[in-house]
């Protein structure tokens, strides 16, 4: 298993970045008076998944960390609302719904085993 030195080097992030790549890319085309509405909303809520866990890595204390991956998975529920909302607007196609959809799932996954993994060194 490889050292954990930076942030870049978590799984979840990398996973929860590929999660915002995709989030940009799918909503490159959502309706031009969505630009500060749901895309903003949506393109946000994706971020900070991935920065909340950022944040949480680099808190010196686990208790701190714990609070930010659960706003990451706050944020990231949010992401699914809006993803879920997107499709049922036809902003995006099932299948492209289905494929984000799915990145988002692994990235609760993910965050879920690495917030327990945290929670373990609170306890220890």
């Amino acid at each position: 298993m490889a050292q954990i030195k930076t942030f870049k080097d978590l799984q979840v992030w990398q996973k929860s970045h590929q999660l915002t790549l995709e989030i940009y890319h799918t909503t490159k085309n959502f309706p031009a008076e969505e630009k500060f509405g749901l895309t903003s909303q949506i393109r946000r809520a994706a971020i900070s998944v991935a920065s909340n866990i950022v944040e949480g890595f680099k808190r010196t204390s686990i208790k701190d960390s714990l609070n930010f991956y659960s706003i990451a998975n706050s944020s990231l529920e949010e992401l699914k609302y809006q993803l879920l909302l997107s499709r049922d607007l036809h902003f995006i196609s099932d299948n492209d719904f289905n494929r984000v959809q799915y990145l988002a799932e692994e990235v609760g996954k993910l965050l879920y085993r690495w917030t327990q993994s945290s929670k373990k060194l609170l306890i220890s």
